[in-house]
């Protein structure tokens, strides 16, 4: 059951998953090129134009997907009503014939264990903190749900494939972030909210969502484990913030704050294109896209971040007819706005 936010009249869900989506579209011809060859293929400004009709995405919005329909199908917002219907949608994904865009290993792992009833913290890639955990969890962000449920719902989406510490704090700040934008934050304001965010949740475990997925060789208390996620999400924000001090030279964001193949650096990176161009939706993709990183997930969630802020307005308006998966986004924003 997705609980329906205060109406707006910039669509501001819409905006973050179709922003979304075509950030993946972008993203996904540059993934696996340099950004030499970028520039060759696209000019200096990057794609800015979606190719192909429909234009496809990747598993990043397959999975986003996944999740937005859990949480609108789960009866309540908890965890014994949504991991059910997660792990079924995540194993429906995995077995889909659709599932031929390069799929991280990661979740095809704990996508086998799941289909096999494995329990989930058993069934996840325990030492895995893959950008696969937060390329997901926007609709979490969307959901007009205490903060308390936002956090559980985002680290519970993660866990179920993502089982390290940073996997589950990076994905509870990148639904954090489409919170804040949704509610009108302004784009600038976000790495000190986030930063804040971090320090406020630092040794918070949530055992009502996460069971003993803390339990591990070594680990002395599940507020050790957490930690551990949150102290790395505040290493990456330093950089965030080192790269926001000096002048934009327009080079790949992914020397400052990382290739973004792994969650909190895909959350980092993704900020600063967003934050680059706060008021160029498109070139804000077209920088995500423009990376020797993982290009796609990089562009997904910079366009999650700068369409929650302005509402689908942000966006061509022939751009929503041309993506893939278009008829579900719709669905699904119209039950969000």
């Amino acid at each position: 059951m997705i609980t329906t936010v205060i109406p707006s009249t910039d669509r501001r869900a819409a905006g973050s998953l179709f922003g979304l989506a075509y950030g993946d579209a972008l993203g996904k011809p540059t993934e696996f090129l340099t950004v030499a060859e970028i520039v060759r293929r696209y000019g200096p400004s990057g794609p800015r134009e979606l190719e192909g009709d429909p234009a496809q995405v990747t598993d990043d919005t397959q999975m986003a997907l996944a999740v937005a329909w859990a949480l609108h199908d789960a009866p309540a917002l908890t965890a014994e009503a949504v991991e059910p219907l997660l792990r079924q949608r995540f194993v429906d994904w995995s077995v889909s014939p659709e599932n031929n865009r390069a799929p991280g290993m990661t979740c095809l792992r704990a996508c086998a264990e799941l289909g096999r009833g494995a329990r989930w913290q058993e069934a996840t890639v325990a030492d895995s903190k893959g950008c696969g955990a937060n390329m997901r969890v926007t609709p979490v962000g969307l959901l007009d749900v205490d903060l308390d449920t936002l956090a559980g719902l985002a680290q519970l989406q993660a866990g179920l494939t993502h089982g390290h510490p940073t996997g589950l704090a990076a994905s509870e700040l990148t639904a954090y972030a489409v919170r804040l934008l949704r509610d009108g934050a302004a784009l600038p304001e976000l790495p000190g909210l986030l930063t804040a965010r971090a320090h406020e949740q630092r040794t918070v475990y949530r055992g009502d969502w996460l069971g003993d997925l803390w339990r591990r060789p070594g680990v002395p208390t599940a507020a050790e484990f957490i930690a551990e996620g949150w102290d790395d999400c505040l290493r990456v924000f330093g950089r965030l913030d080192a790269a926001l001090a000096r002048p934009d030279d327009g080079g790949d964001p992914c020397r400052l704050t990382g290739e973004g193949w792994i969650a909190e650096e895909a959350l980092a990176t993704a900020l600063l294109c967003a934050l680059r161009h706060p008021d160029d939706p498109v070139a804000a993709l077209a920088r995500g896209a423009t990376t020797a990183g993982d290009s796609d997930s990089i562009a997904a969630l910079a366009g999650a971040f700068v369409g929650a802020a302005h509402g689908m307005t942000a966006w061509p308006a022939a751009w929503s007819g041309r993506i893939e998966y278009a008829d579900q986004l719709t669905a699904l924003a119209a039950a969000l706005d």
